[in-house]
């Protein structure tokens, strides 16, 4: 066992020199994979780095889903793996384990910014205002009815509060390879149902369990694919209720509206300041035994968290990133520039 795992250390190792010397001649543009909800906000930062450093290629960028995109990232080191993973959602103890096994040892995490969690419907189906129980009653196995757990009876929406529309049940909710997903059971499902007297009983444990169990009956259906998948269900079911971020629902305003979350609709302003209670940070991933290697990864990773490029009134802002503020940003870019890893 010793012998075994001391060869895959040295094979490692060799590896990471091999690429080091040869990187340089085999590839010189940057790779980028990972969270549907960045790529809009990562396709523009290349453009635009494209478009300022002409000494450097146009970094290419591809989707896959935040875990799809730390997967590929944590395959290990070398010019056939990503050089940034694209994660709407923090990095997982267990997906930083993987990469330094493989050899990835110096993970720099980079914040872009803010970026809220909508519910919307077609704009010729009903107005929502929903609250996080709501949306657990919608897509439980199980709910809570006269002391009782029992098989989810709700097929309508107006079933579960009469102040909701008289429509069809059917949430379109992202895949589990989606960082969105991580955030809507954590800051909607879970708030909901947790919020429940008879749920308030049961342990930690049996809380996760029971809340994140999801009815299978066709009312609730998992989007793998981008925002674009979810809005093709709308525009297919018109009662279908999808969840989005905030900056696709802005680019697609003519198409669908959005639902009130406890009351709060979901502004720039309002996630800003906190009272919109569905909200996440954005995250980058660079691959620090890529820098010096492929050419430009340092510099396109400044410049993405650059003021010029995701502060205010910036091409990032107006694509609908809700910027970091001055303090934040300058702690982020004094990590990226001293090669900080996690």
């Amino acid at each position: 066992m010793q012998i075994k795992t001391f060869s895959k250390l040295a094979l490692i190792t060799a590896l990471s020199i091999s690429f080091a010397a040869t990187a340089q001649s085999t590839r010189d543009t940057i790779q980028i994979a990972g969270s549907s909800t960045v790529l809009p906000f990562s396709s523009i930062a290349a453009e635009e780095f494209g478009n300022n450093f002409a000494q450097f290629k146009t970094p290419v960028v591809g989707s896959g889903g935040s875990s799809g995109g730390l997967r590929q990232f944590c395959q290990g080191v070398g010019t056939n793996t990503i050089d940034v993973a694209n994660s709407s959602r923090q990095i997982r103890p267990a997906e930083v384990e993987a990469c330094k096994a493989n050899g990835v040892k110096h993970i720099i995490e980079v914040k872009i910014g803010y970026d809220g969690i909508v519910f919307a419907s077609r704009v010729d189906a009903g107005t929502f205002a929903l609250k996080p129980e709501h949306v657990f009653l919608a897509q439980a196995a199980q709910v809570p009815q006269n002391g009782k757990m029992v098989a989810n009876p709700y097929t309508r929406w107006s079933q579960i509060d009469k102040s909701l529309p008289d429509q069809s049940i059917l949430l379109a909710i992202p895949g589990s390879n989606h960082g969105t997903r991580e955030v809507y059971e954590e800051k909607v499902v879970l708030e909901g149902c947790k919020s429940l007297p008879e749920i308030k009983t049961m342990s930690k444990d049996q809380q996760g369990e029971f809340c994140l169990a999801m009815r299978t009956d066709g009312a609730v259906v998992e989007i793998a694919g981008d925002y674009t998948e979810t809005l093709a269900r709308l525009q297919a079911q018109k009662d279908a209720v999808g969840v989005f971020g905030l900056s696709f629902y802005e680019s697609n305003r003519d198409r669908i509206k959005v639902a009130t979350v406890d009351g709060v609709v979901p502004t720039v302003e309002n996630i800003i300041s906190g009272a919109y209670p569905v909200s996440r940070p954005l995250f980058f991933y660079v691959k620090g035994e890529h820098i010096g290697v492929i050419p430009g990864l340092q510099q396109f990773a400044e410049y993405f968290v650059s003021d010029a490029a995701s502060g205010e009134a910036s091409p990032l802002e107006f694509a609908g990133l809700i910027p970091l503020a001055d303090d934040e940003r300058a702690e982020i870019l004094a990590a990226i520039r001293s090669k900080k890893s996690l």
